[in-house]
C-alpha cells in the first residue's frame, strides 16, 4: 500500500504545472457556502466568523470554555483550516447569546449573530468557496493552470482524500492497518480508533482512484461500476455501459470509489476486479472491516468533482504570483486542486 504521502496520480500529468506555493493564512481564503441561512427566530444563535490560525475544533473548545457550555453543544457544518483565513457558520444556544457581545477570542472575529430553529450540524453546507495565491510561479503561469482547468472541466478532479486527513505523521492509514493484520493493538480510546479506521479507508479510496487513472480508465467506463447521478447519493450499478458513458461525459452521473466496509456496495464484474485488488495489494479482507461495527460501515464516494466557479488571474502587484478562485463540494479537498495546477506535492 502507498504511503500517504507518496505523490498521487493526477489526471493532467502531461500538462506542465503553475509552480508556486502559498506561503502565508492570507494565502489560503476558504468561505463556507451554507445550505441554508438562519432565520432570525429560534432557541439557537448562529455566529458567522471570521479566523485566523485557529482550526475549527480549537475553536469549538474556546467557545465552549468562555461560554460555560459544553463543546457538545457547539454546533458547525464542516472542519475548516488551521493555516488559512476562514469564514464559517457555527451555533451555540440561543441562552447564551448576550455572552458573545463580550467574547473576545485571539485570532476569531465574530462579524454577524442570528437565530435558527436548529442547531448546525455536520454536513449542513453547500460546498467551500476558495481563493488561494500562488507565490513564486513559472513564467507563462496563467496559461498552464487554463490549460489544467480545461482538463479537469472535461474529465473530472479526481476525488481524492487530502494528506491532512491521515494525521500528522502521515501514518494514520498504515496504523490501522497494521491493527487489522494484526501487527498491533487498536487504541484504547474508541474517537482515536474511528480517526484510525477512517484514514485507512480514504487511502484505499485513494489507492482506487490513482489505478483508474494509472491505467487510463479515468473516464472510461467498463460493465458492472459503480455509479451515483449527479447530486444524488444513492448507488447503482451500471449494466449498460455504452449510455452510461455518454452521461458520464455529460456529468449526469460519476464513478464512485471504494470505502471499504460491510455496507459497501461492490461492483459487478469485470470492474469488480478493482475493489477486490486494491484490498487485497493491501493485505486485508472486507471481513477485517466487518468486525469494527458502526465504526467502519462503508460506501461509495465520488471519484471525481467538477469544480465550479473556476478563475485564474495573475496578481496586478505581483506578476510572480498567480489567484486562483473555485468552489468545491462539502468533503473535497483544495489541496487536490493546487497539486494539478501547480504540480508542487501541497
Amino acid at each position: 500500500m502507498r504511503l500517504a504521502d507518496r505523490p498521487l496520480a493526477l489526471a493532467s500529468a502531461d500538462l506542465p504545472g503553475c509552480g508556486g506555493a502559498w506561503r502565508e493564512p492570507e494565502d489560503f481564503y476558504v468561505e463556507e457556502v451554507p445550505a441554508y441561512l438562519p432565520s432570525g427566530e429560534g432557541e439557537h444563535a448562529f455566529l458567522w466568523v471570521e479566523k485566523r490560525g485557529v482550526a475549527t475544533l480549537e475553536l469549538v473548545k474556546q467557545l465552549s470554555r468562555a461560554l460555560g457550555i459544553p463543546g457538545s453543544e457547539v454546533g458547525y457544518a464542516g472542519m475548516k483550516d488551521k493555516h488559512a483565513v476562514t469564514k464559517q457558520w457555527l451555533s451555540v444556544p440561543a441562552k447564551v447569546e448576550d455572552e458573545l457581545k463580550r467574547l473576545e477570542l485571539a485570532g476569531v472575529a465574530i462579524l454577524e449573530v442570528k437565530r435558527h430553529a436548529n442547531k448546525l450540524k455536520t454536513g449542513h453546507l453547500r460546498g467551500n468557496r476558495f481563493v488561494i495565491t500562488l507565490r513564486g510561479v513559472e513564467e507563462q503561469a496563467e496559461a498552464r493552470a487554463l490549460a489544467v482547468i480545461d482538463r479537469l472541466n472535461e474529465r473530472g478532479l479526481p476525488n481524492y482524500f487530502g494528506t491532512q486527513r491521515f494525521g500528522v505523521e502521515g501514518d494514520n492509514a498504515q496504523r490501522a492497518r497494521a491493527v487489522l493484520r494484526k501487527e498491533q493493538r487498536a487504541p484504547r480510546d474508541r474517537r482515536r480508533w474511528r480517526l484510525l479506521l477512517s484514514a485507512l479507508q480514504s487511502q484505499l479510496f485513494n489507492e482506487w482512484v490513482a489505478r483508474r487513472i494509472e491505467a487510463d480508465r479515468w473516464s472510461r467506463l467498463l460493465g458492472g461500476e459503480v455509479m451515483l447521478r449527479a447530486g444524488h447519493s444513492n448507488p447503482f450499478v451500471c449494466e449498460d455501459p455504452a449510455t452510461d458513458q455518454s452521461r458520464l461525459l455529460a456529468r449526469e452521473v460519476v464513478l464512485a470509489g471504494p470505502l471499504y466496509g460491510p455496507r459497501m456496495p461492490w461492483a459487478a464484474p469485470p470492474a469488480l476486479a478493482d475493489d477486490q485488488a486494491v484490498l487485497a495489494e493491501a493485505g486485508l479482507s472486507i471481513e477485517d472491516f466487518a468486525g469494527q461495527g458502526r465504526l467502519a460501515r462503508g460506501g461509495r464516494r465520488a471519484a471525481a468533482v467538477f469544480p465550479e466557479q473556476l478563475t485564474v488571474e495573475t496578481v496586478a502587484d505581483d506578476p510572480s504570483a498567480l489567484r486562483l478562485g473555485f468552489t468545491l463540494p462539502p468533503g473535497s479537498y483544495a489541496t487536490v486542486l493546487l497539486a494539478e495546477v501547480s504540480k508542487a506535492t501541497v
